[in-house]
């Protein structure tokens, strides 16, 4: 993109450069106004032949000579090169979406974002970390650098055919931060029509939302001024537990992690308890809570807590060690 606009910033350059010159030189040789001149050298660089404002002296003609001479290679040049970028333009976009099509229409398990702006670009960002595919769905095709490696369809998210086309019967999830609840209750409303296993968050802008949304079908609401209020006032009261939960939670902070991992029925650990699994004695990694297959919460258990089949465990620990523990509860 950068060497195709140094390219029409180039021959527009080219092409106003010889316009006011051959203004210009109609000015000063043949001493008629400054429309006469533009008309003039206009219609010597189009060669089309129209009359001539007044009759032209040898130098004039001599000046006329040198401006088609000059001026037809830099008008051909000009429509060679313009339209060579837009035909290549062209054809590299009609290959470029056709190529992102197929890879959609690939895709099994993925994650459909509905809104590119800040918020989205954030959870795009910490999705593709952690190796989840992700489609986006995006109204203005300006707020998609080129220089990202996205998927992406342009369209509006609350109608069913894009949906479709980002692969939601598919999908294994939806998250839908557009500007407005009602926008995102549309969605919602829609997604779950069109897949009843997906898991879809959606932003709730107004406090009031949040229970519509859910009723919609969401599983998860998030309204992120309730929750950056929340953070701010813990930023002043706890400072050191947010630092933590900021350094164990960020992508880009690899030495420790808050994970969760779920326990398999054919994993090894279940049937044993914490101390009988050697998760904290031989692997390294702190179990913080457990979350039960009926959704019970289990906060601090004791090494005498038993590991069942079907629970979420909601481990601490360095990130080898955490894989090494995935690794057992998935067996």
């Amino acid at each position: 993109m950068h060497q195709v606009s140094k390219k029409l910033l180039f021959i527009s350059i080219l092409f106003i450069s010889i316009v006011l010159l051959g203004t210009s030189g109609y000015m000063f040789i043949e001493n008629i106004r400054f429309i006469d001149a533009l008309y003039m050298t206009v219609i010597t660089l189009a060669t089309v032949g129209f009359k001539e404002v007044k009759e032209l002296d040898e130098i004039g003609k001599i000046f006329t000579i040198f401006l088609i001479l000059s001026g037809f290679g830099v008008f051909t040049y000009t429509l060679t090169v313009g339209a060579k970028i837009i035909i290549e333009g062209e054809i590299k976009e009609v290959f470029k979406k056709r190529k992102m099509r197929k890879k959609i229409e690939s895709l099994s398990g993925h994650y459909i974002i509905c809104g590119y702006g800040r918020m989205g670009g954030i959870i795009t960002k910490e999705l593709k970390v952690n190796s989840i595919p992700v489609v986006i769905i995006e109204k203005n095709e300006g707020n998609i650098s080129e220089d990202e490696e996205l998927l992406y369809i342009i369209g509006d998210a609350t109608h069913d055919h894009i949906l479709k086309s980002a692969g939601i019967e598919k999908a294994k999830g939806l998250i839908t931060v557009l500007p407005t609840d009602a926008e995102n209750l549309y969605v919602v409303l829609s997604a779950r029509e069109l897949n009843q296993n997906l898991f879809i968050v959606a932003r709730a802008v107004e406090k009031e939302a949040e229970a519509k949304l859910k009723r919609a079908g969401a599983n998860r609401v998030v309204s992120p001024y309730f929750i950056g209020g929340l953070r701010i006032a813990h930023t002043v009261l706890r400072p050191t537990v947010v630092d933590f939960l900021e350094f164990a939670t960020r992508s880009e902070y690899a030495e420790i992690q808050i994970e969760e991992i779920e326990v398999v029925p054919q994993s090894k650990l279940v049937g044993k308890t914490i101390a009988q699994s050697g998760i904290g004695r031989d692997i390294g990694v702190i179990i913080i809570g457990i979350k039960r297959a009926d959704g019970r919460m289990k906060f601090n258990p004791t090494s005498q807590t038993l590991i069942k089949e079907g629970d979420t465990l909601i481990v601490v620990g360095q990130t080898d060690k955490l894989s090494h523990l995935e690794g057992l509860a998935t067996g």
